[in-house]
């Protein structure tokens, strides 16, 4: 989430709790910046776990795309950011290899956020 505040400022209006951090050292000691990232992360967990199970994956991800298009009103361009920054640092920390085999996960779960977007009237 650092990285994508700090590249993407814009996408920082969507958290108003985090506005007032300017700083790059700032939001990386944050405890309410660490805990959206690691919300971030577990959700993200949870939909590779269950990623054989369509049914399983659905449950997760679909109430997901709800709750950011229908209550938060996240634009939807902002889940490819944060994917587009989680395979950049996939790459950084592991390799090309990794990135690789990952970024089937983002677009995955990508694909079906902008799907659940188009049915609520995206």
């Amino acid at each position: 989430l650092n990285r994508m505040f700090t590249e993407h400022p814009g996408t920082k209006s969507y958290f108003t709790h985090f506005k007032g951090m300017d700083s790059a050292e700032e939001m990386k000691k944050s405890d309410q910046v660490r805990g959206h990232g690691k919300k971030v992360f577990s959700a993200i967990n949870d939909m590779v776990q269950h990623l054989d199970n369509s049914e399983g994956f659905l449950g997760i991800v679909t109430p997901l795309g709800k709750k950011h298009a229908t209550q938060l009103k996240i634009d939807p361009k902002n889940f490819r950011i944060i994917c587009d920054i989680i395979l950049q640092l996939m790459e950084e920390r592991f390799g090309g290899d990794c990135k690789a085999s990952f970024e089937k996960v983002t677009n995955e779960i990508c694909t079906h956020l902008n799907n659940i977007y188009k049915e609520e009237g995206w």
